[in-house]
């Protein structure tokens, strides 16, 4: 499906408002349509874990790499796995990695602080950003699609000792499976910042993600009961 076939049957079930353009929410569209055949030839397949493939792609510029990761998680529904993924309140729950999250509104957008544990000598890096949430249809497939983006702020002043992430950018799509689960598609970009060991890349795909999407499905299983 080309990006125009996309724009063609392209619908939006909540008003598009918000700090990511609908250009942005249909290019994450299109990459939904190519991912179900995989990835394209220039991505290298890292990992599989839980049922789900991790797959990067060095990036020229920065030297460093570009994840997607595509898999499904069984029982959770998209609607499910979307407000798991939002509720910033219930992720120090389950996410072992997130040690400080909270939020600030000003000049009408939301800022979001995240302090992430790196495993030791490491030090934490920690984020500023912004995201959002659509609803949308694609050729009657419904789609639930979250961006996230670096933004830089004086309301979250850097810390001692925790190196600030300046360039992160991420994307999530979520669709059902055809019977009561999800299927998830995610791309992921940062910059670390500092210096970063070979072996923190190995670390990442084969500890880290794994561990999260493992966490996740828990915590999406055990949501309804914490309401």
């Amino acid at each position: 499906m080309s990006q125009q076939d996309a724009a063609a049957s392209f619908s939006a079930t909540e008003p598009p408002a918000g700090p990511f353009s609908e250009a942005q929410f249909l290019a994450v569209c299109h990459e939904v349509g190519r991912a179900r055949a995989g990835p394209e030839g220039s991505w290298q397949l890292l990992a599989v874990s839980r049922g789900f493939s991790i797959y990067r792609v060095l990036d020229q510029k920065s030297g460093l790499y570009e994840y997607k990761i595509y898999g499904g998680i069984a029982d959770c529904s998209p609607e499910l796995c979307a407000e798991v993924y939002m509720d910033l309140n219930y992720r120090p729950n389950w996410d072992r990695y997130a040690k400080e999250l909270c939020e600030k509104t000003y000049e009408d957008r939301t800022v979001i602080y995240w302090e992430v544990k790196f495993p030791f000598p490491l030090s934490n890096r920690d984020y500023v950003f912004i995201r959002e949430r659509r609803n949308l249809e694609i050729d009657g497939q419904k789609l639930l699609i979250i961006l996230a983006k670096s933004v830089s702020t004086p309301q979250f002043p850097e810390k001692s000792g925790v190196i600030r992430v300046r360039n992160y950018k991420q994307s999530i799509a979520v669709e059902s499976d055809g019977t009561n689960g999800s299927k998830v598609y995610m791309s992921y970009f940062d910059d670390p910042g500092g210096m970063v060991p070979p072996w923190f890349v190995n670390w990442v795909a084969q500890t880290a993600v794994p561990k999260f999407l493992k966490d996740m499905k828990k915590a999406c299983l055990r949501y309804h009961k914490k309401r």
